[in-house]
């Protein structure tokens, strides 16, 4: 038998492996399974490194159990908006949050309220009063019901509403937190962020906006 002939199989079946593989279509994967997802995806929370993990639909579904003694915590889709919300100026001060905004959520592994705010930088933490937060969530009853370490309560001052002294609150999923961040950091220029950020902040709360389900405060 020749060499041809005897190298013929082998020869089929790296074209054959090669073939599948240029058949596979490039884009984000499954950080779990390594299946493919599309563009619009989940996310699981790594509760010990805080990190965000893309997921396909079946592994996501492995840690929608919120009371689960588990590592991974699958991030809801909830919207929420507080028509309602109060906060004055003066509270605002004592929280001691150098910016007009800030998301805060509960890290469940080291049992205390983390508070974040979008920087040229990235997230950047801001040392909380708790003191000054326990007087927010009094005066807000309806605050208790954000889920710990994967959602967050967003909080914006600005002026953007003429009353509630100009701040709104919502609670939103964890990622879309991170997604903002990513958004003021890609735009940012400048010291006060310019324009382009000033619009990307604006563009994203009006999509939260639209995606929230108001809560009436209870009497």
């Amino acid at each position: 038998m020749s060499p041809a002939s005897r190298s013929g199989p082998a020869l089929g079946t790296l074209r054959r492996i090669n073939a599948s593989r240029s058949s596979v279509v490039p884009g984000e994967r499954c950080e779990m399974c390594s299946a493919q997802v599309a563009d619009e995806h989940q996310h699981v929370v790594d509760l010990h490194s805080r990190s965000l993990m893309c997921t396909c639909r079946p592994c996501y579904l492995l840690f929608t159990d919120q009371q689960a003694d588990l590592r991974y915590r699958a991030v809801p889709d909830r919207y929420l908006a507080f028509p309602g919300f109060r906060l004055d100026q003066s509270d605002w001060d004592d929280l001691q949050i150098p910016v007009g905004l800030v998301f805060l959520f509960e890290n469940s592994v080291q049992q205390r309220v983390a508070a974040f705010y979008p920087s040229p930088a990235g997230a950047t933490e801001s040392e909380l009063s708790m003191s000054a937060w326990s007087r927010v969530l009094a005066a807000n009853p309806g605050l208790d019901t954000v889920l710990p370490d994967v959602e967050a309560l967003l909080v914006r001052g600005g002026g953007r509403r003429a009353d509630d002294d100009g701040f709104t609150c919502h609670v939103v999923p964890i990622d879309a937190c991170y997604e903002l961040v990513g958004r003021m950091r890609a735009t940012w220029r400048g010291f006060d962020g310019g324009q382009e950020a000033r619009a990307a902040l604006d563009d994203f709360f009006t999509k939260v906006d639209a995606r929230s389900t108001p809560v009436q405060a209870a009497p």
